[in-house]
């Protein structure tokens, strides 16, 4: 993982730098992240891996499959990528061109797991806090997880809030237990 990580990094700062430049972040996001997405499907993973496909056609697939969500320099991308044998690191290159935009635009998506529904209001007063918290604007996606018996988890970027019930007995356990 950590290879794979070393592997995609100066693919997706070139990447964010020229999306950056040219004024489409939007664009190259949502392009990269389809074509990811692609990539990281089982079928296509095999095909890809097949010595027996040569490079045209691998990347003639993804950009087949992605159709209009690229444009021209991301089919290069792509083109370059398998020609460097670097194209399973795509998924981990749009991961990291996802968070050079949100440093860029001083945003974060925070994730809300709680054990109950959360209205908008109280999602929105969480919004605010956050966003004044960290700096950015906040993008709160909810999500309910009957496991956590009450409470909630709050996850932005490394940040975690555990204020579950389930979080608060796991801690109280290993408290007794040593």
């Amino acid at each position: 993982m950590a290879q794979m990580i070393t592997v995609a990094r100066p693919y997706a700062e070139a990447a964010f730098d020229l999306a950056r430049d040219d004024g489409t972040l939007p664009a190259w996001a949502d392009g990269l992240a389809m074509a990811a997405q692609v990539v990281a499907d089982e079928r296509v993973e095999q095909i890809l891996g097949s010595p027996r496909v040569d490079a045209a056609a691998k990347a003639g697939l993804i950009i087949d499959v992605c159709g209009d969500a690229l444009d021209q320099k991301q089919k290069n991308l792509i083109r370059l990528l398998i020609e460097k044998g670097r194209i399973l690191a795509l998924p981990e290159i749009s991961r990291q061109f996802h968070a050079l935009r949100e440093q860029h635009e001083r945003t974060i998506e925070a994730q809300l797991i709680s054990a109950q529904p959360v209205d908008d209001a109280a999602r929105k007063r969480l919004e605010a806090a956050l966003s004044k918290q960290l700096d950015r604007q906040v993008t709160l996606e909810t999500e309910v997880d009957e496991t956590l018996i009450g409470g909630a988890i709050v996850r932005a970027g490394d940040l975690v809030i555990d204020g579950s019930v389930r979080g608060r007995l796991a801690k109280l356990t290993g408290a007794i237990s040593r």
